[in-house]
């Protein structure tokens, strides 16, 4: 039975190397894209923004996106109900700031998740001039130069989309807020310098208008409930490509309960089942080894050091894959200083959660997939969906709270 147990350490520590190169390749991606000189190509482009609620910071997040080192651009608010709580302090950034900016009233979603509606809505009242499309979600805290660095790449016309990510940063910091930060970065440094790897993230995606038209996304989305991962897959079908920009890393400041980790993390993990099978079932494996492997390998520590035998090549095997995460942890977390300058202080503060909740969060991980493999029903912003696939939707129930 031992060797069965140093099979899977053998995977694992394997797969944790790898893991560790990319934290490399990670971080030596991120040192050459910010080295590049700044881009010339700046077209005209319209930054769409769905609201609903009122996010953590809200006002300062509206403000970033109004006060960007861009030559000419436009700000789309939308909202799906003109009393949506969001409304006031949008209209208050609006009237603060020059740049052109305008707030559009979305239809009550029938078929697809309100955030696509309201995307939907949105696409059709940019300006005639604009050249690129720019997706952006109300929780997120780009810096000034972001929507320039976002826009760059696209001035290769083989590129389908750019994109960024989000980082989670707690104001207070708690151990349900720092396991979400965990959770996610392991998500943010699967980004890199693969383009057939990479996928857009809809809080942070940039797309030539052409491109979007000609592949007809807006239709795409109907029945929809993810944006992001119906947008890559578009892209993709065309044999185009998606560019991850460092640059356009965003915060998320995000304080959260267990209550609030448990149901963010399951849901995203229920969206990729239906969206990405495959990396779902990755994803299952995947934690699943490490937590057997780990839980196993303290197990026949514990029973050696009582009952004899060799303790040292399951102590070693649990070492390596320590001394690997913990080494892929450091090297995100450095690549991720280098971008979000304005939040050092709070990602120096991060730096012993992300190099000790390493070891739990694949336990969160393997619970996630377990709960999308038995239910395909979630909550998101009020609103109760049901995924029956990636293009259908049913609206279960809708609540009256934000």
């Amino acid at each position: 039975m031992i060797f069965v147990f140093y099979f899977f350490a053998l995977v694992l520590i394997t797969l944790s190397y790898k893991s560790f190169r990319g934290g490399i390749a990670y971080l030596n991606f991120f040192k050459a894209e910010l080295a590049k000189s700044p881009s010339q190509f700046t077209p005209f482009a319209s930054v769409i923004a769905p609201c609903k609620g009122i996010d953590n910071e809200l006002r300062e997040n509206l403000g970033a996106l109004l006060s960007q080192d861009y030559p000419a651009y436009e700000i789309v608010f939308v909202v799906d109900d003109e009393t949506d709580p969001a409304v006031p302090v949008i209209r208050e950034s609006m009237s603060n700031n020059s740049w052109p900016s305008k707030l559009v009233i979305a239809p009550k979603t029938t078929s697809s998740s309100q955030k696509v509606e309201n995307l939907r809505e949105a696409a059709l009242h940019a300006a005639d001039a604009s050249e690129v499309l720019v997706f952006v979600d109300s929780d997120a805290r780009p810096g000034r130069n972001w929507l320039r660095d976002l826009v760059a790449p696209l001035a290769d016309g083989k590129i389908g989309a750019a994109t960024g990510y989000r980082w989670f940063i707690s104001r207070f910091p708690s151990f349900a807020s720092e396991m979400l930060s965990v959770w996610n970065a392991s998500i943010a440094s699967s980004l890199g310098p693969n383009l057939k790897s990479n996928f857009c993230w809809g809080g942070s995606t940039a797309i030539r208008r052409k491109v979007f038209e000609k592949l007809d996304i807006r239709e795409r989305w109907r029945g929809a409930l993810s944006d992001d991962f119906t947008v890559t897959r578009v892209i993709k079908e065309a044999g185009m490509s998606v560019f991850f920009v460092p640059q356009a890393l965003t915060a998320s400041i995000e304080n959260c309960s267990l209550s609030a980790l448990v149901e963010f993390t399951t849901r995203q993990m229920k969206i990729t089942r239906v969206y990405s099978p495959n990396l779902w079932i990755a994803a299952f494996i995947g934690s699943g080894i490490f937590n057997l492997v780990f839980i196993w390998g303290i197990a026949v520590i514990i029973y050696r050091m009582f009952y004899g035998g060799l303790i040292w090549p399951a102590a070693a095997a649990l070492i390596l894959v320590a001394a690997f995460s913990i080494g892929k942890s450091r090297l995100r977390l450095k690549a991720v200083k280098l971008v979000l300058k304005d939040h050092r202080k709070e990602l120096d503060r991060q730096s012993l959660w992300q190099n000790t909740l390493w070891a739990l969060s694949p336990a969160l991980f393997f619970f996630n997939a377990a709960t999308a493999a038995l239910s395909r029903k979630i909550t998101w912003r009020g609103i109760t969906y049901e995924l029956k696939s990636a293009s259908e939707t049913v609206i279960l129930e809708r609540s009256e709270n934000r």
